[in-house]
């Protein structure tokens, strides 16, 4: 009873503060698992009710009614205009969503702060509420115990709109068969504006209602997506009451966990949501996130699929009476993403040809690199600081760029391996091992050691489970830096390390000039390794895989040990990329390594057309540019700069710089334009049948 009596403020904290999640992740699963968005501006829609109510509070309920009103609405509004800029997107999947998404909740975020200021908003709520109650010998807030009120009320009545309702029937009915929907007289574009707008509508009204528990400020909408994500992967796209048990859970966590056990508390959220999106996984049929449009729920056509794609090899040679032999003869049909042989008669022509192929794909890395060479006499030091810092930021877009466009597991967590690689150097640094190649060899190996661990927690998912997946170790990874202060250094971060030497007993470097060339070595023996691999047998049969997964299964090839390894091969890519950063800068910071980092490298892979590694290169220093020295000169902007980069990206590049070239759609590496989520069946709508979409 005496821990009970303890823990008692801080348990029924966390039912509000769950309570509050449920709110907007209630909004965020709507927007999700009904509209098929994957929103990750959602917390902006937060920010939007929680600025606006935080503005027209006064103290009075008047002011707490027109406040809720105004952000409601406001927010209800931006979720029917996110309706119209993800309409064009409807057919590329949900990485370009995300992209997009992220890029507008940037504007949003620099918008807000422009028009509300920097500074967190004080919340004035009515007299009633601003006063405490006793509950069980403790006084505590009346505002909290009203909420909690709401927060169950609203549970309720969603529940009853979409499940007693014909609104809620034509919600289902949007999800499930919009053809069908149609033929009943129902448009299913409005249904989807008018899902849009609701889930922005219950992101505002918790702002609203949330302000005075968390208040608006910087970082705040950060933070709610995020819960928010996990809520929803916790709980699942079936019920609202299983989003409610979820939200609770992580409540509880948020408050009462840290008070029990203050050291797990940082990792259990994106540890279970990790577990849980592993476990789903499990259960779904890995070939079919490439070759069908999902996992059949009947066991009896699963096994026909099955059937059919292990003969369709065998059918087409046109020798159904003989069986593959040892996978050889059955992998024929792959030729085209494995790379196919000349005909026999034309020898000559065939070589003619590859070489003029090799040619136009080796064109772009020459002229790149000589650009490279001579920018150290055209720029002043601080930009040669920048172009050092872009390289290294590329090696990690490139090591997207492998996953996401060659073995179409399409990530948002590859600054994981990015931080082992780069807070490995400095600690090297630290410790006396200040040779470059050392360095660069020992961090490549912990990243590959801790790619190779998480790997099979990531190698089974296919599509959007993929970047919920990756964006959990992310936040793992995070988690992990913030605490182990004596490794990383906590918020403050490592600084003061010595200067890396490029050979042994040669003097540190500590000019940008030096720095920038070391970089710029450093990258060129990076980058020629990794397309020397991309365009090896392996290298082609990682693009079969991406292309024609359940074709390579029934041939017997063995896809999982064949993204095991591009796994630890871009994580060891990646390490290389965050021990040059920290070369580069000669600081690290958590911010270096973070989420938004993430999503940068992913958009540089998206810039470059996701299978063109020199694209990718080329979109990271578009990245850099605007970051630091476009918004040099528009001082505060820089987020909405980055954030028009995106969006600008999304709808003006959906092939990449690569697609300008005119490649063709052809699958392989050839095309370097070809997104690995433009193909309909890499990623399926979310359905309400609970599942994350694999």
């Amino acid at each position: 009873m005496d821990l009970l009596d303890a823990h008692l403020v801080p348990a029924v904290d966390g039912v509000a503060y769950g309570l509050l999640l449920f709110v907007v992740a209630a909004g965020l699963s709507l927007a999700f698992g009904t509209a098929g968005v994957l929103n990750l501006s959602h917390g902006t829609l937060y920010a939007i009710g929680a600025y606006t109510g935080a503005a027209l509070s006064d103290g009075t309920w008047g002011g707490l009614v027109l406040g809720l009103a105004a952000g409601t609405a406001a927010a209800c509004v931006a979720g029917a205009g996110l309706s119209a800029a993800t309409a064009p997107l409807a057919r590329r999947g949900h990485l370009a969503q995300a992209l997009l998404t992220f890029g507008l909740a940037l504007v949003g975020g620099d918008l807000l702060i422009q028009f509300f200021g920097a500074n967190d908003l004080p919340v004035r709520v009515p007299g009633a509420l601003d006063s405490s109650v006793t509950l069980l010998g403790h006084r505590y807030p009346a505002y909290r115990l009203g909420f909690i009120v709401m927060a169950v009320l609203l549970a309720a009545f969603g529940t009853w709109v979409l499940t007693r309702t014909r609104m809620g029937a034509a919600v289902r009915a949007a999800a499930d068969d919009p053809q069908m929907l149609a033929t009943t007289g129902h448009n299913p574009r409005a249904v989807h504006t008018g899902v849009l707008a609701a889930a922005g509508a219950l992101a505002g009204a918790a702002g609203v209602l949330g302000a005075p528990i968390i208040g608006p400020g910087p970082g705040t909408s950060e933070t709610v997506l995020m819960l928010s994500l996990v809520v929803v992967v916790l709980g699942g796209l079936r019920s609202l009451w299983a989003t409610l048990a979820a939200a609770v859970a992580v409540g509880e966590v948020q408050t009462l966990g840290v008070s029990l056990a203050p050291d797990l508390a940082p990792y259990l959220l994106f540890a279970a949501m990790a577990a849980v999106l592993v476990l789903r996984s499990r259960f779904a049929e890995p070939a079919a996130a490439h070759d069908s449009h999902g996992p059949s729920p009947d066991p009896v056509d699963r096994l026909r699929r099955r059937l059919v794609a292990r003969l369709r090899p065998r059918t087409t040679r046109g020798a159904a009476e003989t069986g593959p032999r040892n996978g050889t003869d059955a992998a024929k049909p792959l030729t085209g993403a494995l790379g196919s042989r000349a005909p026999a008669g034309a020898p000559a022509r065939a070589g003619g040809l590859w070489r003029g192929a090799a040619w136009r794909q080796a064109a772009p890395l020459l002229v790149l690199l000589v650009v490279l060479i001579a920018l150290p006499g055209l720029l002043d030091s601080y930009s040669i600081s920048l172009a050092g810092s872009a390289l290294a930021l590329g090696l990690l877009a490139v090591s997207v760029t492998v996953l996401t466009g060659y073995a179409g597991l399409p990530t948002l967590g590859q600054t994981a391996p990015f931080a082992v690689g780069a807070y490995a150097t400095a600690n090297l640094a630290d410790a006396g091992w200040t040779a470059g190649p050392v360095q660069l060899v020992l961090s490549a190996l912990a990243a590959a050691v801790f790619s190779a661990v998480v790997g099979p927690a990531v190698i089974r998912a296919r599509g959007t489970t993929v970047l919920m997946i990756t964006l959990a170790v992310g936040e793992l990874t995070g988690a992990v830096i913030n605490q182990l202060k004596s490794v990383t250094g906590g918020a403050d971060g490592l600084v003061g390390f010595p200067a890396t030497q490029a050979l042994w007993g040669g003097e540190g470097m500590t000019e940008e000039s030096e720095l920038y060339t070391y970089a710029l070595v450093v990258a060129a023996v990076a980058v020629t390794a990794t397309l020397l691999v991309l365009r090896s047998p392996a290298g082609k049969l990682l693009t079969g895989t991406r292309s024609a997964e359940a074709r390579m299964r029934a041939s017997g090839h063995p896809v999982g040990r064949y993204l095991l390894v591009a796994h630890i091969g871009a994580g060891a890519l990646a390490g290389v990329g965050g021990s040059l950063m920290v070369t580069v800068q000669q600081y690290l910071s958590p911010a270096d390594v973070g989420f938004e980092i993430a999503a940068f490298a992913l958009l540089a892979a998206v810039i470059g057309g996701t299978t063109s590694v020199i694209g990718a290169l080329m979109g990271a220093g578009l990245i850099v540019i605007t970051r630091d020295w476009v918004a040099g000169a528009w001082p505060g902007h820089g987020p909405l700069l980055l954030g028009t980069l995106f969006v600008a990206a999304v709808y003006l590049l959906p092939r990449g710089l690569a697609g300008l070239r005119g490649g063709s759609g052809r699958s392989g590496p050839a095309p370097e334009g070809a997104a690995s989520d433009e193909r309909p069946p890499a990623a399926p709508a979310p359905t309400p049948t609970g599942k994350v979409s694999p």
